[in-house]
């Protein structure tokens, strides 16, 4: 039976998939149709973010540890962020249209900063709030409840707005609704139930790095093979964006049912990738999503058909699925609890780092070699970092099944 905590965490979970789903699905169409943006800027799209991410992490890890009451931090950044999408409305009034697209930039950019904030300190915060023993079922049970409000809202986007891609008000509506909802988020967050951090004296919440945590062999093996992991995943996305965009010709109806498809071959899949992990091991099981994730890039280049794109968009939501609800488990299933904070948050200012290059390099890539090329090389290195998983299962996971 869920807690209160649980229950409020998943409606304040429905409100941000709203926020995502009204907005950052439809950044990159936004900035190449109605504000002109070059590949180099759709790419900056991704890149920009973990950039800021990368320079307010660590004072955010320290606001965290010094903070005794978090939800409210949380809130504050959540807000500061959701008001940003009233600056991206109001961009199509500013003079100088060549300069619309780096003004966005400008503020996906600052709305970035109080996001990171906002996401380490839910990762922090939830964390605590959920029973080890039921993390695995909660956030199984979370992501199904959250991608069926992101499948409905998606689709509710795509039938409405089906004629409207070239009207400016069609997006200035959907960042609108974002706002509206970001709104209820701030609320939902300041419901939850938390206990004030009890300054006891202790100086290990205050430390702004504890370097102990690299002599967990699990955690560090870990990490090097969810940051490899992560650059193969992040670099396509650029690509995918201007692949979707200038060659196939999508549209905010197409751009809605390939990702209503994708969240729900997730909504679907999910208890079995929850059943097969707790059968097996996260680590096992995250290699096979990984692996599938590695076809995705390949199939895509094959065909411009929107059809079958959308059938390519919808099968990559199966394996997208395992990797959403194991790779956050596998970070809190390697860090220590009495290190987690700073195990996170090492994870997310590295997370940043790769972020931030990754599709930056693909869109390099893509200038370089053509589409497809780039396209082919992202799958071959995802099919890399799959196999550094397997190589982490052997060498730590399995060992340490045997030895109990």
């Amino acid at each position: 039976m869920r807690t209160y905590n649980e229950k409020i965490s998943i409606y304040h979970g429905m409100a941000s998939t709203i926020v995502l789903n009204f907005s950052n699905n439809f950044f990159p169409i936004f900035a190449i149709t109605m504000l002109s943006a070059t590949n180099y800027q759709v790419g900056l799209i991704s890149s920009l973010p973990p950039l800021m991410a990368l320079i307010m992490t660590i004072p955010a890890a320290i606001l965290l540890n010094r903070s005794q009451a978090q939800k409210k931090l949380v809130a504050l950044s959540v807000l500061l962020a959701r008001l940003m999408f009233l600056f991206i409305i109001s961009i199509v009034y500013l003079p100088s249209p060549s300069m619309h697209a780096w003004i966005f930039l400008v503020v996906i950019a600052i709305m970035s900063l109080p996001n990171t904030v906002a996401n380490i300190g839910w990762q922090t915060f939830i964390s605590d709030l959920v029973e080890e023993s039921r993390r695995g079922a909660f956030f199984s049970d979370r992501n199904r409840l959250l991608t069926i409000v992101g499948l409905i809202s998606t689709l509710i986007i795509g039938i409405l707005m089906k004629d409207a891609s070239a009207s400016v008000t069609a997006y200035q509506l959907l960042f609108g609704f974002a706002f509206c909802f970001g709104m209820l988020e701030v609320y939902l967050l300041m419901k939850h139930e938390e206990e004030p951090v009890k300054n006891d004296g202790s100086s290990v919440k205050k430390k702004t790095m504890d370097w102990s945590i690299f002599k967990h062999r699990n955690y560090v093996s870990f990490l090097i093979a969810a940051l490899l992991f992560n650059f193969a995943w992040q670099m396509a996305w650029g690509i995918f964006n201007i692949y979707h965009v200038r060659y196939v010709g999508v549209t905010i109806f197409w751009v809605s049912m390939f990702a209503a498809g994708n969240m729900l071959a997730q909504f679907l899949s999910f208890p079995l990738w929850k059943k097969w992990a707790e059968k097996r091991s996260n680590t096992l099981v995250f290699v096979w999503a990984a692996v599938g994730m590695a076809t995705t890039p390949f199939l895509t280049v094959l065909s411009t058909n929107l059809y079958y794109i959308a059938i390519v968009q919808t099968s990559s939501g199966f394996f997208l699925a395992g990797v959403v609800l194991l790779l956050f488990n596998l970070l809190l299933e390697q860090s220590p609890d009495h290190v987690r904070t700073y195990c996170i948050t090492t994870y997310n200012v590295l997370l940043s780092v790769i972020a931030f290059a990754a599709p930056q390099i693909g869109i390099w890539l893509l200038e370089q070699w053509g589409v497809e090329i780039a396209m082919y090389m992202n799958s071959a290195l995802r099919f890399l970092s799959a196999g550094l998983f397997l190589i982490v299962y052997l060498k730590f996971t399995r060992k340490s099944k045997l030895v109990i």
